[in-house]
């Protein structure tokens, strides 16, 4: 029956390769003669036959790469994105962005690849569900995660750890005498969302600040729009003495919103945000933030795919990028009481 058919993912596994050495292999593509020789093993063995269709449509390369966000106009993936397009540009591929901010926008956009549009793709989540880990195990093509992924997970990987940015963050504020930190994030049902907050709390807890429930406020999504509500809501019931965001655009938001209610950032309320994006240059006062390194991450994400497909059969990379703080004067209280 057709649904005891052996896989190509059957044969990788019977084989100790990459799902894509079968795919080499079976589309008579260079690779070691081990590789070749374990392949057609497993296929003998398991009596694989191969979609003549499917076959066809991995014979040849496209040259494009993909490259897919949860936000196409979220700064932070402008720089990113920038840097793999400069990566691929150097090796003659076409870059193809896509925007995937549902879950299942990530899946159909995993499934459609399959047919060969782009060569291997770059993917930056911002949720990471059983059904997309699923969907990763079963590609047949080059994937890089940018963001944290389950350890079991076997794929390239680039991330940063933006748990040590919070904690820069805070303890920055604390060496200036902040104790009652706020702190606006993004939902916490995402990557960045959960870390983040999970990081708060504790560096919060070891550098002896206030927990007060009341300083903590979860926006509707890391933009500016979702920002100002969240601000909003924070001071309605309490003025802290600085508010760190999840990111810059929710930093830049509760700065907008301070300023309406007539509070100085920062001699009245210092604000720092996350991601260090070319907007915390332009705020008054320039807002300190904690860099998360976007263009480091695009470009180690756009060379490892680019090595993945030279060397389908290497062994998975994880790479930890560190964060540091960017500080301005959005958090100089030495500065601002002068």
């Amino acid at each position: 029956m057709s649904e005891d058919r052996p896989t190509v993912s059957q044969v990788a596994r019977h084989a100790g390769v990459s799902v894509a050495s079968v795919s080499r292999v079976l589309n008579g593509l260079p690779a070691t003669e081990q590789t070749r020789a374990k392949v057609l093993a497993a296929v003998e063995e398991l009596g694989y036959r191969p979609n003549a269709h499917a076959r066809s449509l991995k014979v040849r390369r496209s040259q494009q790469l993909a490259f897919a966000v949860a936000d196409v106009g979220n700064p932070v993936y402008v720089e990113m994105m920038r840097a793999v397009e400069d990566e691929a540009r150097a090796r003659d591929y076409r870059l193809l962005v896509s925007s995937t901010a549902q879950p299942d926008d990530m899946l159909a956009l995993l499934d459609s690849l399959e047919h060969g549009y782009a060569d291997g793709l770059v993917l930056s989540p911002v949720r990471v569900n059983a059904d997309l880990v699923a969907a990763l195990r079963r590609v047949t093509y080059p994937v890089v995660v940018v963001g944290t992924v389950p350890a079991d997970l076997d794929i390239d990987n680039v991330r940063t750890d933006s748990a040590a940015g919070v904690g820069l963050a805070l303890t920055h504020l604390a060496e200036q005498g902040c104790r009652r930190v706020a702190f606006i994030n993004g939902p916490r049902d995402t990557v960045p969302g959960a870390a983040r907050a999970h990081a708060f709390e504790d560096h919060a807890r070891s550098l002896g600040l206030d927990l007060d429930p009341a300083l903590r406020v979860e926006a509707g999504d890391f933009t500016l729009a979702e920002g100002r509500k969240a601000a909003s809501a924070l001071l309605e019931g309490t003025t802290p003495d600085a508010v760190l965001g999840a990111n810059d655009l929710l930093a830049i938001a509760t700065m907008h919103v301070l300023a309406e209610r007539g509070l100085r950032v920062p001699r009245d309320v210092a604000v720092i945000g996350m991601d260090d994006t070319e907007l915390a240059d332009v705020t008054s006062p320039a807002l300190t933030s904690v860099d998360l390194a976007a263009h480091d991450r695009g470009g180690a994400a756009a060379r490892l795919l680019l090595e993945r497909l030279e060397d389908p059969d290497r062994p998975s990379q994880r790479v930890t990028i560190q964060p540091r703080l960017s500080v301005r004067g959005s958090s100089d209280l030495g500065s601002a009481r002068r």
